[in-house]
């Protein structure tokens, strides 16, 4: 088979955006829309959770690497180029069609996974005390893990 396991499907990207006819879809829809398009080319072999978190990486590194080596300031306004903001758009569109397929593949509702990390989230890092002087947070804290 010569076909591209790498490539989001075509349209994929596309999903749920204003225009389309019906409106946007929800999570559920795209992820029947990519299991879908992956079954029809006999593509559900390689999906596997493996393969998928792998893919997820490299589509998230390829977002990295638009900012790579911007600024601060040329980063805040990279939607302002039309090119900058369609590769953004881009990525954006494989990185949650990957992470749709990884945990439709797993079982993982991923709305209701992020839900529960931000209540976790909420009471590890509570709003009292958990302020640094400049109001930006704790300066050794970078990620909501």
């Amino acid at each position: 088979m010569t076909t591209n396991h790498h490539e989001t499907p075509e349209g994929a990207e596309a999903a749920g955006v204003h225009g389309r006819p019906g409106g946007p879809e929800d999570l559920a829809a795209l992820q029947r829309r990519l299991a879908d398009f992956a079954a029809a080319r006999d593509w559900q072999p390689f999906h596997t959770p493996k393969n998928l978190a792998s893919a997820l990486s490299v589509e998230a590194a390829e977002l990295v690497e638009i900012f790579q080596w911007l600024t601060p300031e040329q980063s805040a306004g990279v939607m302002a180029d039309a090119t900058a903001a369609a590769r953004v758009t881009d990525e954006v569109a494989d990185v949650l069609a990957y992470l749709l397929q990884f945990c439709g593949v797993l079982g993982i509702d991923p709305l209701a996974a992020l839900s529960d990390k931000i209540e976790r989230n909420e009471r590890r890092f509570p709003v009292a005390g958990n302020r640094h002087p400049e109001g930006q947070g704790s300066p050794d804290r970078h990620s909501p893990e």
